[in-house]
């Protein structure tokens, strides 16, 4: 048995377990000028806000604004989920950004049999327009940002109920701002792919940018969900080429409805992942910014210097958190927040470090934004665009990420692309391998995580600031309000505009449904409705878990 003596040998000698990045990239013992002796200053990295944009895409970056400082909220009945969304303007957010619970992310609705459960759990309950009404009450919509994390095909109607609340607000939704997540096609890899099939949900984010593109000019139509990808354990360059070959699925599905490139690009926006290696995620988000600037000018032809940003949300990485010792994952973030900082980030959601345990308490979400409102006053980070460019390390590493990302983006190419790879179950496959890569390297004790596979202590009783608990009666209110609403609204309206529904849906992949999709939802039709209609035009059950049968039409 080892004595304390030992133990602190141990401790002194400890050193770096393998030479190489979280991901799996070599590294030297240190990096100086023959490391960058390929670089050309002027092609490859340039000055902030100049093509091809690695430094960051505007020239003085924080200094014109800081980024956008979120925290994700949603649980409970709507009114829960309100009075946080308040709290968190109380407390200083720059912006609000929601989640929905898993039966409106497959486009259920509470009263479905298998939503039992899992009602207001995960995120907020919004089955109807009138569930929206209730959880934007009092937040004047034409003076802040929203984004929607939601990427199925949900997204068609919660994007109608939002505007249909804007309207009802006297705000035209030509000056809302926000984003709506919109990727479809990472969906499946989240636990959602038999409620998002490939091309008709492809073709339901495309109605959403083509619609927003016409009528919604601040708004951002897509956000291409890098994050949740990373999330499943792929490593940072794959991160990057899953990401970006998604991306450009869109644009050229897009690009079909006779829209030029440049006429939506600008409103693409990505949400990306910081994980724990703080120089490698610093460095894969320069080399996404590259790459896409590449991607936009010399692929698509892109004129515009805006359609070349990649511009980019980051969430520091929920996976990277612990139940064991939880406190530590307020440290974890603080440093994955930094990194999105010194990455460039346009805006930012710090996750709070009771998540392994329970859904964040109004403490640890406090303090998950105080780490962001530290990080742009206290700590001089925002000072400076793009701090660390001309590091030999840092432009060493952003170039091994780029040529990883870049090998894996010609691989998909030579597919067919993402939707080719999706149908194929190649993103599975790469999924399913790194995932269980960094399993095994857990349990060998090659990759260390504090407080699981080192430095363990007994677990603890109790979580500092308490647990978050859902009310047990939040499924039942939720279902007798939806019951309540579908006997009491007007049924011949409601009738009208769901046919109508219908008829365009079944004129084809062109035909923009979100006109009609806005119609169905403020004649008060249900989430399951909107969507099931939507499924039965192009020939699927109405229901995805085929249970509900459709109280308008026969399968």
């Amino acid at each position: 048995m080892a004595t304390e003596v030992d133990k602190l040998e141990q401790a002194y000698r400890e050193k770096p377990k393998r030479p190489s990045t979280w991901s799996g990239l070599p590294l030297k013992e240190f990096y100086g000028p023959p490391d960058v002796a390929r670089v050309d200053y002027g092609k490859d990295v340039g000055n902030p806000g100049e093509y091809p944009l690695t430094r960051g895409i505007h020239k003085d970056m924080y200094r014109g604004r800081y980024w956008t400082r979120r925290e994700v909220s949603g649980f409970g009945l709507p009114e829960e989920s309100n009075r946080r969304l308040r709290f968190h303007i109380d407390e200083g957010a720059s912006g609000l950004s929601v989640i929905f619970d898993l039966p409106v992310q497959m486009g259920l609705d509470a009263d479905h049999p298998k939503a039992r459960g899992e009602v207001g759990v995960q995120g907020a309950p919004i089955n109807t327009f009138r569930d929206m009404d209730t959880l934007l009450q009092d937040i004047p919509l034409d003076k802040i940002t929203i984004s929607f994390a939601e990427s199925s095909l949900s997204c068609a109607v919660t994007l109608s109920q939002y505007i249909a609340v804007a309207h009802k607000q006297g705000v035209d939704p030509s000056k809302l701002r926000g984003t709506m997540h919109n990727d479809s096609l990472h969906m499946r890899y989240c636990g959602y792919g038999i409620s998002t099939p490939v091309d008709l949900s492809v073709k339901m984010s495309v109605d959403i940018i083509e619609y927003c593109t016409r009528n919604m000019p601040s708004w951002n139509t897509i956000n291409i969900n890098l994050y949740d990808l990373r999330e499943t354990g792929i490593n940072a360059p794959q991160e990057i080429a899953f990401g970006l070959s998604m991306a450009s699925s869109y644009i050229e599905e897009t690009m079909k409805r006779g829209l030029s490139v440049d006429d939506f690009a600008p409103r693409m926006a990505f949400y990306c992942s910081s994980h724990v290696d703080f120089f490698e995620e610093i460095a894969k988000l320069r080399a996404a910014r590259k790459l896409w600037a590449r991607i936009m000018k010399e692929r698509f032809g892109a004129k515009d210097p805006r359609s070349w940003r990649f511009r980019f949300g980051v969430h520091t990485a929920g996976c990277s958190l612990v139940p064991q010792q939880p406190l530590n994952n307020a440290i974890r973030v603080a440093y994955q927040a930094l990194a999105a900082v010194l990455g460039g980030a346009q805006s930012l959601h710090c996750c709070s470090y009771d998540e392994p345990i329970c859904l964040p308490t109004e403490t640890s979400n406090r303090l998950a934004l105080r780490t962001q409102q530290m990080l742009a006053f206290e700590t001089g980070v925002a000072n400076v665009a793009d701090p660390l460019g001309g590091s030999y390390y840092v432009e060493s590493l952003t170039r091994q990420v780029e040529e990883e990302a870049e090998r894996l983006l010609e691989e998909i190419d030579g597919m067919g692309g993402a939707i080719a790879a999706s149908k194929s179950a190649w993103f599975d496959r790469e999924i399913d391998k790194a995932a269980l890569k960094y399993q095994q390297e857990v349990e060998s004790g090659e990759k260390t995580v504090v407080g699981v596979n080192a430095f363990v202590q007994p677990p603890d009783t109790e979580t500092p600031g308490g647990v978050l608990r859902i009310a047990t009666d939040t499924e039942e209110e939720m279902v007798r309000r939806l019951r309540e609403l579908k006997e009491t609204r007007d049924q011949t309206r409601l009738r009208k505009a769901v046919e109508e529904l219908r008829r365009h849906a079944e004129m084809g992949e062109k035909e923009n449904l979100i006109p009609f999709v806005l119609d169905a939802v403020k004649a008060d039709a249900s989430m399951a409705e909107v969507i099931g209609t939507i499924r039965q035009a192009y020939g699927m059950s109405y229901d995805p878990l085929e249970v509900v049968q459709s109280p308008f039409f026969k399968d």
